[in-house]
């Protein structure tokens, strides 16, 4: 299956000179959504992964049924002032902007091994906050796992050695 024709370009979004990859053609699409579940399964199974962290709110979408497949918990990642309880928070810049992230200060513990999830890996902004973030907690990462990642602005340099899993290069 061709996964890359379900992503749709929209240019000059969230604001202009950047284009964004939307993911919402895939997600309408039982199996396209499927077969990006599926291959992310094969590519993480041997990581054995006991929490996966994934960011508001697309990683979710990719997260949530991964975590199910490989009988891992899942610990959201959200903005401030989104999570109810304590939490660590990390600011960081992305390709557009900058953001602020926040983990549940008891959503990890020093035994788990993290899997990150998100769809895109772009500037490694977020992929990198959501490590610090994991690291904070005690936790140890695993691995990354994106659907895409465009390739020219260079973020897995931010990742260091962690095993990162991508389907498409953009």
């Amino acid at each position: 299956m061709d996964i890359a024709s379900f992503i749709r370009h929209v240019p000059d979004y969230p604001k202009p000179g950047i284009l964004f990859y939307d993911i919402t053609p895939l997600l309408a699409s039982p199996g396209a959504f499927a077969a990006v579940t599926d291959w992310m399964v094969a590519q993480t199974r041997a990581l054995r992964p006991t929490r996966i962290v994934a960011a508001e709110a697309r990683g979710f979408l990719f997260a949530a049924p991964l975590a199910q497949r490989l009988g891992a918990g899942l610990a959201p990642v959200r903005k401030p002032g989104k999570l109810p309880c304590a939490t660590f928070s990390v600011s960081y810049d992305l390709e557009y902007g900058s953001n602020t992230l926040c983990l549940h200060k008891d959503a990890l513990g020093p035994e788990d091994r993290v899997l990150i999830v998100d769809d895109v890996l772009a500037t490694g902004g977020t992929a990198n906050a959501m490590i610090r973030l994991v690291r904070r907690s005690g936790a140890s990462v695993a691995g990354c796992c994106m659907l895409m990642e465009l390739d020219a602005l260079g973020g897995r340099k931010l990742l260091g050695d962690i095993p990162l899993s991508v389907l498409l290069h953009v």
